[in-house]
């Protein structure tokens, strides 16, 4: 799973009467640019063999069909599978942002709130569990997952001690127990507990017993 940061920009410049152009600072265009702009760190300067997402979901412009206002507030999120092209790519929406801002007579405020870090399974142990849990549940139960560009907590677990994080199947189609993550139906299946607790029981003492065995 993918590292997540938060991006925090203010546009500040004069705002006034939208017929009068030319006597204005026109915050809204300033910020929709650098919206535009901010794609290119995405689509130009990330490796394409790193996933990368930057998007913006948040923008507010107070003013009004003939108003512009004097501060445009902008939000997003960056996300990206590389620790050190994500520190790149900090300084770069940055430079970008204060280059396109200031070029057009506006100030901005500039801010990013640092998030997870990505979440990355170890090989080894990632191995020896997809093993054991095919052991456990069958082979058609278990099945590998494409990376993912959400976020997660676990990945500070996971920085310091060798780690695995897999998903445990809560659906159950006939029952009508269907619904995504952060719908308002959401629900699980309860009898998914009995198979995630004898899984988890399984793994720990497979995985135990093979450092018994192994000395290590």
């Amino acid at each position: 799973m993918a590292s997540s940061d938060e991006i925090y920009i203010k546009i500040t410049g004069k705002g006034g009467h939208a017929a009068m152009p030319h006597e204005i600072t026109d915050t809204v265009s300033i910020a929709s640019q650098v919206i535009v702009s901010l794609q290119q760190v995405v689509s130009r300067f990330s490796p394409p063999a790193i996933p990368t997402v930057l998007s913006f979901g948040r923008f507010i412009a107070d003013g009004a069909t003939n108003i512009i206002p004097s501060v445009v507030s902008i939000e997003g999120t960056f996300r990206s599978m590389d620790e050190s092209w994500r520190a790149e790519a900090k300084i770069r929406m940055k430079q970008i942002t204060e280059a396109i801002v200031t070029s057009m007579g506006a100030e901005c405020e500039f801010m990013i709130k640092d998030g997870y870090p990505a979440v990355i399974n170890n090989e080894g142990l990632t191995g020896s569990v997809w093993d054991h849990s095919v052991d456990y549940l069958g082979k058609d139960m278990v099945e590998k997952l494409d990376i993912r560009m959400t976020s997660e907590d676990f990945s500070y677990f996971a920085l310091r001690y060798p780690s695995l994080l897999y998903r445990l199947g809560i659906r159950n189609i006939a029952a009508g127990i269907d619904a995504p993550l952060h719908s308002s139906r959401f629900n699980i299946d309860e009898e998914a507990l009995k198979t995630g607790m004898g899984l988890m029981a399984w793994l720990s003492i497979r995985l135990m017993n093979g450092i018994t065995e192994g000395g290590k």
